[in-house]
């Protein structure tokens, strides 16, 4: 169990449930939610869990220092064996992704891999590294919609994209604390993003009551995530700087809930929203920065 739990603390695997979303919006916005979508989702998690690893296996100098009980340099999971499981997971991930989309599939998920890797060895700690993270989850949501014709989900992938500008800017800050003004400029973009959201449920018309579930969705995303950085933004130790990547991180469902019932699919919105609630109590078990 003890080395389950480690396994579980390097991919930060709970983190891992605002993943889905993102290609179930992309599929939604497409049109084509159909049996495959769980599987590119599958395939997204796999992609997701070893950009986990492969962040920690190449912040294990830094971590030394800042972060010391991180699996790596605490002795839990060696360097080695963390290399091995970030690439392990890429190429389940990519495996995956060809077996329920084939080459249309591929043709993003292959950019997506070659992404995160990048961020994670390269871009992270460059002035790039916030505009890379958003395009590895705008990438995810295009590969939900590779079934059919992604151009119809980019306006959801520049959303997620948007959002997830936010949360790595903030993260870049979250073990130094920052300016007052970054989680006031963030909180800015938060409630922008969900306007916008609600605003297009609205015009798409509709009937009853799945016309109001994207514009709930997106008050609930503004208010979970909102209030983290408002919290940061009144007061930005590096303590409410990372419960705002957090809530960032763990709202984020709500969102692709909002994107997906905009786009005629309430249900699978709804159930796509539930991820929010869970992993906010999973990462009071396993932190998800």
């Amino acid at each position: 169990m003890g080395r389950l739990r480690d396994l579980v603390d390097l991919v930060r695997a709970p983190a891992a449930l605002s993943v889905p979303g993102d290609v179930v919006a992309g599929a939604a916005a497409a049109g084509v939610l159909s049996p495959r979508t769980p599987a590119l989702a599958g395939a997204s998690v796999c992609l997701y869990w070893a950009g986990m690893a492969a962040n920690d296996w190449a912040d294990r100098g830094l971590d030394a220092v800042e972060r010391p009980e991180r699996p790596i340099p605490s002795g839990r999971v060696s360097a080695p064996a963390a290399l091995g499981i970030a690439a392990g997971l890429t190429a389940a991930g990519l495996a995956l992704a060809g077996a329920a989309g084939g080459r249309r599939a591929l043709a993003v998920a292959v950019p997506l891999a070659a992404a995160i890797w990048a961020y994670d060895l390269k871009a992270k700690n460059t002035a790039a590294g916030p505009a890379t993270m958003a395009a590895c989850r705008g990438l995810d949501v295009l590969l939900g919609a590779s079934p059919g014709r992604p151009g119809r989900a980019l306006p959801a992938a520049l959303t997620v994209a948007a959002h997830t500008y936010t949360v790595t800017e903030l993260s870049r800050r979250e073990v130094t604390g920052a300016d007052a003004r970054l989680p006031a400029a963030t909180l800015a973009g938060t409630a922008a993003l969900a306007a916008i959201t609600a605003a297009a449920g609205r015009r798409a018309g509709a009937p009853g009551w799945r016309r109001a579930v994207p514009g709930a969705l997106s008050a609930w995303y503004a208010a979970q995530y909102g209030r983290a950085q408002a919290s940061a933004a009144a007061q930005p130790t590096a303590g409410r700087i990372r419960a705002a990547v957090g809530a960032g991180i763990t709202g984020l469902p709500a969102l692709q809930g909002a994107l997906t019932a905009r786009a005629g699919a309430p249900v699978a919105g709804l159930a796509v929203a539930a991820a929010a609630p869970l992993g906010g109590r999973l990462a009071r078990l396993v932190s998800p920065t």
